[in-house]
């Protein structure tokens, strides 16, 4: 099923969006207006489609910019929602209190709330819901049962008119998300085969793989992929450090991008700009990498070969 049909868009190119910047994080520093405005400046010359992933101060700067300066962009807007129970498969994390886990569930009551309201005062820019991301799969530390993801879709269809999804890695949608596909109006998959251990020989395939197995399970549900991408360093935790470069990123980028627009296939890639509060303190931090640009805003290897007329003459002198 195609989702230019439910999303009612035409197809185009789509990226996932976070702006913080050296010195900044979720829950400190949040990118100034005149900060969002330079990365969205950027971003436009090439997508149309933003997703963001919280109804936070970043997300309230980012829609005004749209709004204020009249840019042609459309935004999948999600909730952030935390663990409601404790996960001990996640290796990171993932075991809370009680209280904690009672406190969670009210502040993922409100996420829903604030992510219905936004989606009121910006109807005209926002095309699509989310009502979590990766909240279900079975290493996550904020883990959420099914159930609960499902009431919290039936509140933002209850009271928002934009399309309702949940994005989550492939495979849950295989298995433990079955009883949510009818809910939601699409599927939302991430697919990530360098974390899969796989080479960027074997990349897009992976990727195929991962989407056409959910795809084919679902074929009266149009699926998206809302997160695929290549980090381009690795400390080795998780990440071979010889699989992933700039050079790396740039083939899967352009595997990806050409394999989805020929298909018709909404990919958002992750993600549009390096973001050095992720992860570990350790600098090579696979989690810090993703980005199409760097932190600074500088374009990597693929995005120079964009941004950049002769590029590729210019380096064969």
């Amino acid at each position: 099923m195609n989702y230019s049909e439910v999303l009612n868009i035409t197809p185009g190119n789509a990226i996932c969006y976070s702006g913080f910047r050296e010195g900044q994080q979720p829950g400190g520093v949040y990118p100034s207006y005149n900060q969002v405005k330079e990365d969205l400046f950027i971003l436009q010359k090439h997508w149309k489609y933003l997703r963001l992933y919280d109804c936070d101060e970043h997300t309230d700067t980012v829609l005004k910019v749209i709004k204020d300066e009249g840019l042609d962009f459309k935004v999948m807007l999600g909730a952030y929602i935390n663990a409601e129970m404790n996960n001990h498969g996640c290796p990171w994390g993932g075991n809370y209190s009680e209280e904690a886990l009672i406190q969670n569930k009210a502040k993922n009551k409100y996420q829903i709330e604030k992510l219905i309201h936004i989606a009121n005062l910006y109807p005209e820019i926002i095309m699509s819901l989310s009502a979590g991301n990766e909240a279900c799969v079975d290493w996550t530390d904020h883990y959420v049962p099914v159930e609960s993801v499902i009431n919290y879709v039936r509140m933002i269809k209850k009271g928002a008119k934009q399309p309702v999804t949940f994005c989550e890695n492939y495979l849950p949608w295989l298995n433990k998300l079955k009883p949510l596909v009818d809910e939601v109006d699409f599927i939302s998959i991430h697919t990530y085969p360098v974390w899969e251990y796989k080479n960027i020989h074997e990349a897009l395939e992976y990727t195929k793989q991962n989407y056409y197995a959910v795809a084919d399970t679902y074929p009266d549900k149009p699926v998206v992929i809302t997160e695929a991408g290549w980090t381009t360093y690795s400390n080795g935790r998780g990440i071979c450090p010889s699989n992933v470069s700039e050079d790396y990123q740039s083939i899967y980028y352009n595997d990806l991008v050409n394999w989805s627009a020929k298909n018709v296939i909404l990919t958002f890639v992750f993600e549009a700009f390096d973001e050095s509060w992720k992860g570990s303190d350790e600098a090579l931090e696979p989690e810090k990498h993703w980005g199409l640009f760097k932190v600074d805003r500088t374009p990597k290897l693929v995005m120079k070969k964009h941004f950049y007329k002769n590029y590729d003459l210019l380096n064969k002198k």
